[in-house]
């Protein structure tokens, strides 16, 4: 049995943390997104004055962050459950593992524009 996702806990509660944890940061990061597309005119300017302050890219680099982690967990969560033998199960999770690592790299090359 495995009880761990990140193996930095010895049970499933730190990873039961982490979601909760990186799902109030998503929602919150949803609740400004939207409360400021309902509130303002949007347009290139308005746009790019607000992706050009630094505090909103640490905000979205911090969502980026948090959907990794979050979708970490329940995609591990999701194939230990369903996928029993160990080889097909490892491979999966290391290809979720990959194309979310290519994610969230390209996210912070888009956001901080390197």
């Amino acid at each position: 049995m495995v009880n761990s996702v990140t193996n930095l806990g010895r049970s499933g509660v730190y990873d039961w943390l982490i979601q909760r944890v990186t799902a109030y940061a998503l929602a919150l990061y949803t609740v400004f997104m939207l409360g400021f597309m309902v509130f303002n005119d949007i347009n290139y300017e308005t746009w790019t004055a607000l992706f050009g302050q630094t505090w909103f890219k640490i905000f979205s680099l911090l969502a980026l962050f948090s959907l990794g982690a979050h979708a970490w967990v329940g995609l591990w969560t999701v194939t230990t459950d369903y996928i029993k033998a160990t080889l097909p199960r490892f491979l999966v999770q290391a290809g979720c593992g990959l194309v979310m690592f290519v994610y969230l790299v390209w996210g912070i090359q888009i956001l901080w524009g390197l």
